[in-house]
């Protein structure tokens, strides 16, 4: 590229010695690019005497061929050093629904008055849809739920979710202050997907009891679940950073009041893998959510 940047600098110029004073070499270092080049090239592509310079008819060819080569060359530079700057970017990142529209818009928002050149791409996914995202390194984070997601996988910090019971306002449960596993197992239960965190820890909260969870109705969104409480066909359970809770004035909620009934919640990425400088400024901002 020294080599094409030099032939390109003589052609505009029409001249070595301002060729070589722009580019910051010597009149003999500048003649030596050339000649490499056209040794390279096996053609001629200036002619040279001691007052003039001339380009020739390969020359004239090849000349807006280079200097195309050469803008594209300096704007992905000054591109990626911006990149590295962390002037724009863009992150790319899965996170659980009840993340993606609890906590997660007012740090974007936030992290975009500070880096307005930053961009988003979110994939809101259950937990093994979030899980196979940054596996498969479509996102480069990942905000996901349950046990350890393998080895390929790093954890960058884990939290928890507080397990709540919906119920409709006239349910028998507005009238406990506690609610255990074994009144759960007394009423229909509208569940969540079996493939989603949620579902998981309730299903092994009633395996350990030596209970089997039998939904009424299964839903893979939680607004969906919560429409179905709405309607009386029975109990929910979500975390308690779903914002679909808050989302319906005539349900209520209440901790289950058990341990068994916590989520963990992981930020993850893939192990080994160097984050995008975007990424990885706006993961500073999801770990201090979290801790």
């Amino acid at each position: 590229m020294r080599q094409v940047r030099a032939f390109v600098s003589v052609a505009q110029l029409k001249s070595f010695t301002r060729a070589a004073t722009l580019l910051h070499i010597s009149q003999p270092a500048l003649t030596v690019q050339i000649h490499k080049l056209e040794a390279i090239l096996a053609v001629r592509l200036l002619d040279r005497n001691s007052r003039t310079v001339e380009i020739t008819r390969v020359g004239r060819d090849l000349l807006p061929v280079f200097q195309r080569i050469l803008r594209e060359l300096d704007a992905v530079i000054v591109d990626t050093r911006a990149l590295a700057n962390q002037k724009h970017g863009v992150v790319r990142i899965a996170a659980l629904p009840s993340f993606a529209a609890g906590p997660l818009p007012a740090l974007i928002s936030r992290f975009r008055r500070a880096h307005p050149g930053m961009s988003f791409v979110v994939k809101d996914a259950i937990a093994s849809r979030v899980t196979a995202s940054v596996r498969s390194e479509e996102v480069d984070i990942g905000v996901t739920g349950g046990d350890a997601p393998g080895d390929d996988l790093e954890i960058m910090r884990r939290s928890h979710d507080q397990m709540l019971a919906v119920f409709p306002a006239q349910h028998p449960f507005n009238r406990k202050r506690k609610i255990t596993l074994k009144d759960l197992s007394e009423h229909p239960l509208v569940l969540m997907d079996s493939e989603t965190s949620v579902r998981a820890i309730v299903d092994a909260a009633f395996v350990a009891a030596g209970l089997l969870a039998v939904p009424a109705c299964e839903a893979t969104y939680m607004m969906t679940a919560v429409g179905m409480v709405k309607a009386g066909l029975g109990v929910t359970v979500l975390p308690a950073s779903a914002k679909e809770i808050r989302a319906e004035p005539t349900l209520k909620s209440r901790p289950i009041d058990d341990p068994a009934f916590r989520r963990s919640v992981l930020v993850i990425k893939k192990r080994s893998r160097t984050l995008p400088p975007a990424a990885l400024l706006f993961l500073e901002d999801i770990l201090a959510a979290l801790e």
